[in-house]
Parts: C-alpha cells; sequence; structure tokens
C-alpha cells in the first residue's frame, strides 16, 4: 500500500510539474468578412444591449440575468451576466472604443472559475461596403487552466464560438445594411418623383431654379 502511495504521489508531482511547464499566455482569434459598413458592425459590438441579437452565449440560458451599468456605448459601458453553470457568471467592461475600427474589452468570469481576459475587435474596410473583422481574446493561464488545455483544445473549443458568433454578427449587420439601403434607395425615388417648381430644370447636377 506503501508503495502504491509513492507511486501515485510521484505520478501526481511529474503531472504537476508538467502543467507547470505549459505555456501561461494564451491568445486565440477569429475573422471574417461582413457585406455591411464598419459603422453598421461596430454599433452591433460597441452596445452591449445589441449582443443579444449576434452572441453566441445569450442563447444557451433563456433565463439569464443581465444587467447593464454605464453609457449606452463606448468607454465605460459595462454588462454583467448571472446564468446557468453553461454560461456562469461574469462581466464585460469596454476599455477602448475609436469608432469604426477598434473596441477591447476587460472579459472577468466569476464562475465557473476566476479569471480576467483581454478581447479585441478589429475592423477595416475590406471592399466596397464590406467589413473584415478580427476578434481575438488574450489573457494568462493559472495552474487550472494549464491542466485543463492538456485535455481541452480550448482554441478548437472558443474559437468554434467565435464562428457562431461571427456568422451571426454578419447575418444581423447584412440585414441592417441592406434596410439602410432600401430606405435611402426609397427616399432617393420618391425625391426623383417630387414634381419640380414651375420653370425649374434636372440637371445630372441637381435641380436648377428657374430663371425669375
Amino acid at each position: 500500500m506503501k508503495k502504491f502511495l509513492l507511486a501515485l504521489l510521484v505520478i501526481v508531482a511529474a503531472l504537476a510539474a508538467y502543467v507547470a511547464t505549459r505555456p501561461s499566455e494564451f491568445r486565440l482569434a477569429r475573422s471574417a468578412v461582413i457585406a455591411a459598413p464598419p459603422e453598421i458592425v461596430f454599433a452591433n459590438l460597441d452596445d452591449f444591449r445589441r449582443w443579444e441579437a449576434w452572441s453566441p452565449w445569450e442563447k444557451l440560458d433563456p433565463s439569464m440575468q443581465r444587467e447593464f451599468e454605464g453609457p449606452s456605448s463606448g468607454v465605460g459601458a459595462s454588462y454583467h451576466w448571472v446564468a446557468n453553470e453553461e454560461v456562469g457568471e461574469g462581466r464585460m467592461t469596454i476599455t477602448e472604443s475609436r469608432p469604426p475600427q477598434r473596441l477591447a474589452i476587460r472579459l472577468e468570469f466569476v464562475r465557473p472559475f476566476a479569471a480576467t481576459n483581454q478581447v479585441a475587435f478589429e475592423l477595416s474596410p475590406h471592399v466596397a461596403g464590406t467589413t473584415s473583422i478580427d476578434w481575438s481574446m488574450a489573457g494568462e493561464n493559472g495552474l487550472l487552466g494549464k491542466a485543463i488545455g492538456l485535455v481541452v483544445d480550448t482554441d478548437e473549443l472558443v474559437g468554434a464560438d467565435f464562428e457562431k458568433g461571427l456568422a451571426a454578427l454578419k447575418q444581423a449587420s447584412e440585414a441592417q445594411a441592406a434596410e439602410a439601403q432600401s430606405a435611402a434607395e426609397a427616399a432617393a425615388a420618391a425625391a426623383a418623383a417630387e414634381p419640380l417648381p414651375e420653370g425649374a430644370q434636372a440637371t445630372p447636377e441637381g435641380v436648377t431654379p428657374a430663371t425669375p
């Protein structure tokens, strides 16, 4: 029995030593191209109240409790959630907002385990009317995080959620862009249909008023 316990202790010590050698820092990221202007995409990120429409975690607990603090958007805006074990509890706070290019967030987990990570969204024009977006998360792994990393591919697991979120963000933003385009076209058509004042002429440069 003593030999078994000693062998078990040696194995545990060796495993702990190996876990301790694992990288302390991590970073994962996913990218997408969205057929909508950066201004529309950024607006869906900068206001936490809009995350319910695209965040992959918002649908995992119908009874999730949400609390918004600070301004409605931009630096200082904060979002606290309490949900089931699958989503846990945590808080997001915007630490940098440069519309429509960059958004940085401090992500604090309370449960199932405590951790603080940095999240960033980088946006740039891709081709006419579209946006290239990079979504990243970086932080440090404690001993527990390193141990979990031995059996769980965090990049694959969380990356899959990022991909779902970007797909939903793409759908929401492109629908908004199409709606805005339709509204602009309808307004232009209505303006073109208005009768010109007597004596005025329509030209490629606009309407030439009547000469007195």
